[in-house]
């Protein structure tokens, strides 16, 4: 987006001078005409402009799509006409999210239609985001459809809150107990080394493995780095592949606890999602497609694919969900025959929802109760095997004399 500065006559003939914001001169003089405005001159555009640090950026924040979609709904509900409310959210916004926000002020003021506008940024507005947008709009009941959004995303992003704040602690002490080999390895034990060598003491194969883990970090460092970094590129190269990506997420899913864990919150979210889809008028099978291009699981991804293929067929739904029993659980295709038979998809899918919601809340705390006695495990056989390590060849030494 540009400014434009602008000379023009209003209704009673007075001059009138200002600045606008728009993509190309033509539509700096089109807002102005509809404005009601006799465009004299409009001039500007090349200035000097920030506006490439936007794409430096990390992007918008999950929180900041939340309270747009909210302050948006509230402002819609409150009869504000969609420009208006854009144009308020505008200079209410910060860093990318406003120019986003003015991008798409642009697109509307120029006669496309919201969800139009909000396609061309892929990177904040999920398809699912676009597709709610777009039923709203050709239903008339747009207001109704970001009330609803907006209330998903507050649920979704306070689920998600929980689940990183359970995995804080064990990260915390994951990340502590590697800081504190990393320091006993590269400074402590080659200064005890240099000691049994001065005495000439007889090392056990404890001490000898960990001087040797030592004396390789502290010599070949650069090599371990340029290893670390191919492995991680191969396995990023890996995972590109499709059979690749497959494998690692079915890996991933058979993880104890872990694997279980993402699983239902990845549930969660897709039950939630086909039930917002379903209740704004979105259709099953175009709910299901853009579940398949919004899942970050393979597994599952394949799984909907095959689910979308069987309904277009004409297969009932609540068939193509049993046939895929690996992957959903049995009271996920109950439910949803369920909510054929009683045409309430969107209440059963809802229900179902908070079901996996509940029970990936048991995993959290299960898997918070069961790390916090592994963690320990590991931290007690690794100082055990540091204090062997050091001790038994000073107690040999003690021993000679």
């Amino acid at each position: 987006m540009n400014r434009y500065n602008y000379r023009a006559k209003d209704s009673s003939g007075n001059v009138v001078t200002g600045m606008v914001e728009a993509s190309s001169p033509q539509h700096a003089a089109k807002l102005l005409r509809q404005k009601g405005l006799f465009v004299i001159k409009v001039s500007g555009g090349k200035g000097f402009s920030l506006d490439f640090l936007t794409g430096l950026s990390k992007g918008v924040n999950p929180s900041e799509l939340t309270n747009f979609t909210r302050q948006l709904a509230t402002m819609i509900n409150a009869g504000l006409p969609i420009t208006d409310a854009l144009l308020i959210l505008r200079s209410q916004s910060q860093s990318k999210m406003q120019s986003t926000i003015a991008q798409i002020l642009a697109d509307v003021e120029e006669g496309q239609s919201l969800s139009a506008a909000m396609s061309k940024h892929p990177k904040i507005f999920s398809k699912s985001y676009i597709a709610l947008v777009k039923s709203g709009e050709v239903s008339g009941v747009l207001d109704e459809v970001m009330t609803k959004l907006s209330d998903t995303l507050e649920k979704q992003q306070e689920f998600r809150g929980r689940v990183k704040g359970a995995m804080i602690y064990p990260i915390i002490i994951i990340i502590g107990m590697v800081a504190v080999a990393l320091i006993m390895l590269i400074f402590v034990i080659p200064r005890m080394t240099s000691l049994y060598d001065q005495f000439g003491a007889e090392l056990p194969i404890t001490t000898k493995i960990l001087v040797f883990i030592s004396e390789s970090m502290v010599n070949f460092w650069p090599i371990l780095v340029v290893i670390l970094a191919f492995a991680l590129w191969g396995l990023k190269g890996y995972r590109a592949t499709k059979a690749g990506r497959r494998k690692l997420d079915t890996w991933i899913l058979s993880i104890p606890l872990i694997g279980e864990l993402q699983k239902q919150v990845i549930l969660t979210d897709l039950t939630r999602t086909i039930s917002l889809m379903v209740g704004a008028g979105v259709s099953i099978l175009e709910s299901l497609h853009i579940a398949t291009e919004i899942s970050k699981n393979s597994v599952i991804t394949e799984a909907l694919e095959d689910i979308a293929v069987m309904v277009e067929k004409g297969f009932p739904l609540a068939m193509a969900f049993s046939k895929h029993q690996d992957v959903f659980p049995f009271i996920l295709s109950q439910m949803v025959a369920v909510g054929e038979e009683t045409g309430k998809m969107d209440e059963v899918m809802a229900k179902v929802s908070h079901v996996f919601e509940v029970e990936s809340e048991q995993k959290i705390k299960a898997l918070s109760a069961a790390i916090e006695p592994i963690i320990l495990i590991i931290l007690g056989i690794g100082v055990a095997f540091l204090v062997i390590s050091v001790i038994m060849p000073i107690y040999n030494l003690t021993t000679k004399f």
